[in-house]
C-alpha cells in the first residue's frame, strides 16, 4: 500500500517539531507533504529527522526563511521539479515529485490572494499523459459544501479540475459527508485541505481521510489528510 500524508504544520512547526515528527513517523507513510514548511532551522531539523527515517528523496523550494512553502519527502525514488515561473509572487507554493507511474503535486496555495497557480496547474495537467495527485492546503473549497457560507475564493477552479478528469479523493470515498480540516476562533469549520487524483487512479484508491486528533491536540491548527492507494 502507498500511503501519502499531507499536513499544514503551521508556521514551520516551531517548538512543535518533535511532536509533529512523532505523529508522522508513527503513521509510517510512504510520502509526506508538509505545507507551511519553512526553509529555516526548524525546516532543517525536519529534513534531518526525515532523512534518519529513510525519507531520502526530499523536494522543497528556495523560499525565504520566513515564507511558508512546501516540502515533499519520499521513501521511494522520485524526480523533484520546481517551477519558479509558475507565478510572479507565489511560485514557492508548489512542488512536484515525479514517480514512475504518476506525479504528485504538493501545494500550499495563498489564502484569499490573487495568483495564477491554478491556471499553471491546468496547463501542466492537460499537457501531460501521466496521471497526477494534487494534495495539500489549497486554502479553498466548494462554497456551502466545504464551509457553511460562501467566502471561498477559487471554488470555480476546483470544479474545473473535475472537468479535466480529476476527482476529490475524499468525496470519492465519503460522498457528501461534512468534515472540516480547520476551524476559526468562532468555531466555523472549513475544509481547506484536499487531495485530488486522476480518475484513472480511482480503482486503486483504498481510502482518504483526515486525522483530526493532531489538530484537536494542538500539534497544528490543521487536520492532516491521508490518501491510501492499493
Amino acid at each position: 500500500m502507498l500511503k501519502i500524508i499531507s499536513w499544514n504544520i503551521r508556521q514551520g512547526g516551531g517548538s512543535r517539531i518533535r511532536k509533529i515528527m512523532e505523529m508522522l513517523l508513527h503513521e509510517k507513510p510512504s510520502v509526506i507533504v508538509l505545507s507551511e514548511y519553512r526553509n529555516n532551522h526548524s525546516g532543517l531539523h525536519i529534513r534531518q529527522a526525515l532523512l534518519k527515517h529513510n525519507y531520502r528523496f526530499q523536494i522543497c523550494t528556495a523560499a525565504r526563511p520566513n515564507d511558508n512553502s512546501v516540502l515533499i519527502a519520499s521513501k521511494f525514488a522520485c524526480n523533484g521539479l520546481l517551477y519558479p515561473d509558475a507565478d510572479e509572487v507565489y511560485a514557492d507554493a508548489i512542488a512536484e515529485a515525479e514517480f514512475p507511474a504518476f506525479r504528485l503535486w504538493g501545494m500550499y496555495l495563498p489564502h484569499k490572494k490573487k495568483h495564477r497557480l491554478f491556471q499553471f496547474l491546468f496547463k501542466e495537467l492537460q499537457s501531460d499523459d501521466k496521471p497526477a495527485i494534487l494534495t495539500g492546503d489549497l486554502n479553498t473549497g466548494l462554497n456551502f459544501i466545504d464551509q457553511k457560507g460562501n467566502s471561498f475564493w477559487y471554488s470555480e477552479h476546483l470544479k474545473k479540475l473535475e472537468t479535466i478528469g480529476y476527482v476529490d479523493a475524499f468525496r470519492a470515498i465519503h460522498g457528501d459527508k461534512k468534515e472540516f480540516s480547520w476551524f476559526s476562533h468562532q468555531g466555523n469549520g472549513f475544509r481547506y485541505d484536499h487531495s485530488y487524483i486522476h480518475e484513472s487512479m480511482l480503482p486503486i484508491l483504498k481510502d482518504c481521510y483526515y486525522i483530526h486528533a493532531w489538530r484537536q491536540n494542538g500539534i497544528s491548527d490543521h487536520s492532516a489528510m491521508v490518501v491510501e492507494l492499493a
